[in-house]
């Protein structure tokens, strides 16, 4: 029945037979219900019992394995199946090289790849006709039963839009050795942007030392949850690990331990840039962090000149804090301090250089205040924003500042101050966001200080409305930081972020509004048999239900 020639049910009345006959009420009710139920069978076709609902029509859904959730997702209900003669065509070719190369890992297929195709191919990845509601960042990825096409205003988008694409398919596709398939992708349309810029991942590179390809790796693993920043804590009591040239000892001398006595170790400057060049294929950019004033005996024990007293401390291999300080009323230590900025900021792209300042307390509340009014703008000269930890806020912050929460309060009266003058936050509070945490009490590695954080615990708050006069527009986003007091090797590492680097990416990335525990645990699982897939040793939370595979 169309529009045109349907009458409403209310301008049908009943009119009364001769009198003394009228309509019982119950007779009435029966007549518009069957009324009712003629017009319902003539526009969708399904009867039923006189009086019983139409049955309804179930709507496609995409399946809830995607993380960090999407803002948009729109099911057919159809299915696409890559063949053996699919083809990639990709507007940019570090991208489609990238998700070439681990298709052709687990299907065994061609995967032709061509670069800048006037045709798209099977998958195709373009640069063209995403909406401009994607931003920078987002993109839009549409799958029907001929192909797969991701548009992006960017790269980066691109390549945010292959991690979905990925997740969309069988876990096994993230094998590195040859799998049977099919190799499925539901279709419909996912339209995806982040809630946050700053979505990072620290790693201490100081209490224990790790290889370049250890760092690679774990980048690799985080660029899955399109993590964009990859914080380095290159300097601490226990080690220094980059060569300054206007300073070799910080590296030969104050490199040569770590927490425990090992070897310990440093990377070269060329060594630095090849992190720095890896990570940008994963389009994360580097934050470098030399801690300041604080967790400086390495550089102390390197040089005896930086002391107040001229004598030089041991190397130390413990796990105290709090201990040690540069000398604030020394000229050199801001000789010291420009030319250690100065050739790092040489070697870094990216806009920040972190200079630590938390758990200063050998440095009186008077001098840490002269000290961060010095070395702020000794960062600006040399073209870069100072990122510190919150402790910085005791002093006055210049606007491109970016500060790091990462207290277990919720309140900090100077940090709420300084949000009010226009610094942004990086939110990482310890008793959510600090990977080092003991998932239990029965977890082996890590600490407990901050309290037990297990996965639920990690996704449970929002970033946005967390410290008190810091949210909103005050948050620039969040961060995971992995401190290495009992981290080693990298499956130590993988057991710490994994489940919860996801978890903390997805209040960084997704929509608050997709917040759901319950879907999340859901999605989070079946991550499992992908990082099974891969090799990744993973925490099993008890928490999450596992698929078969995990």
């Amino acid at each position: 029945m169309s529009d045109s020639t349907a009458t409403p049910i209310s301008a049908s009345p009943i009119t009364p037979h001769a009198p003394g006959r009228a309509v019982s009420r119950r007779l009435r009710s029966r007549i518009r219900r069957a009324l009712l139920a003629a017009v319902v069978v003539a526009a969708t076709g399904f009867g039923g019992v006189l009086g019983s609902p139409a049955p309804a029509i179930a709507a496609a859904t995409f399946p809830n394995v995607v993380v960090p959730a999407p803002a948009s997702e729109v099911a057919t209900g159809t299915t696409f199946t890559l063949a053996s003669s699919a083809t990639v065509t990709s507007d940019d070719a570090n991208v489609g090289g990238y998700l070439a190369a681990i298709l052709r890992k687990s299907t065994g297929y061609a995967l032709p790849l061509t670069v800048g195709a006037t045709t798209p191919g099977t998958i195709a990845l373009s640069l063209s006709g995403a909406p401009s509601s994607v931003g920078t960042e987002g993109y839009q990825l549409v799958s029907s039963p001929t192909g797969v096409v991701i548009r992006a205003t960017q790269a980066t988008g691109l390549f945010h839009g292959v991690q979905t694409l990925l997740q969309l398919m069988p876990a096994s596709v993230m094998s590195s050795a040859v799998k049977p398939g099919p190799w499925t992708v539901p279709g419909g349309t996912i339209t995806d942007w982040p809630r946050f810029g700053y979505r990072g991942a620290m790693l201490d590179v100081a209490r224990h030392f790790f290889s370049v390809a250890q760092v690679e790796h774990y980048i690799d693993e985080m660029a899955l949850y399109k993590v964009n920043y990859l914080h380095l804590h290159l300097s601490d009591d226990q080690g220094w690990r980059i060569v300054i040239n206007s300073w070799p000892n910080l590296a030969t001398h104050g490199g040569s331990t770590e927490v425990g006595g090992g070897a310990g170790g440093y990377y070269t400057q060329a060594d630095y840039q090849a992190i720095i060049a890896y990570a940008s294929s994963r389009y994360i950019t580097v934050v470098p962090e030399i801690d300041m004033p604080g967790h400086t005996n390495a550089a102390l024990s390197s040089y005896a000149s930086l002391n107040c007293n001229g004598v030089a401390p041991g190397l130390y291999t413990g796990t105290d804090v709090g201990f040690s300080s540069l000398c604030v009323s020394l000229a050199l230590t801001y000789t010291f301090i420009d030319q250690v900025v100065g050739e790092l900021a040489a070697l870094t792209p990216g806009p920040y250089i972190h200079i630590g300042g938390d758990e200063a307390s050998s440095t009186s509340a008077s001098d840490y205040q002269t000290f961060i009014n010095k070395v702020q703008p000794i960062v600006a000269a040399h073209g870069k924003a100072v990122m510190g930890w919150h402790n910085i806020a005791a002093a006055p912050l210049a606007s491109s500042t970016l500060a790091q929460f990462w207290d277990t309060n919720k309140s900090n009266s100077a940090l709420a101050a300084a949000a009010a003058n226009g610094t942004k936050v990086v939110m990482s509070p310890a008793n959510h966001a600090y990977l080092d945490m003991k998932y239990t009490r029965k977890t082996k590695l890590g600490q407990n200080w901050a309290g037990y954080v297990e996965v639920n615990t990690a996704y449970g708050w929002d970033p946005g409305n967390y410290v008190s006069g810091v949210t909103g527009s005050s948050v620039a986003g969040v961060e995971a930081p992995l401190w290495t007091e009992t981290i080693v090797t990298s499956a130590d590492i993988d057991q710490m972020a994994f489940p919860r680097l996801p978890a903390l990416m997805e209040l960084g990335w997704s929509q608050y509004s997709t917040h759901n525990t319950t879907s999340f645990d859901q999605r989070l699982g079946a991550q499992g048999p992908r990082w099974a897939a891969m090799g990744v040793n993973y925490y099993k939370s008890t928490q999450i239900t596992w698929p078969s595979g995990s």
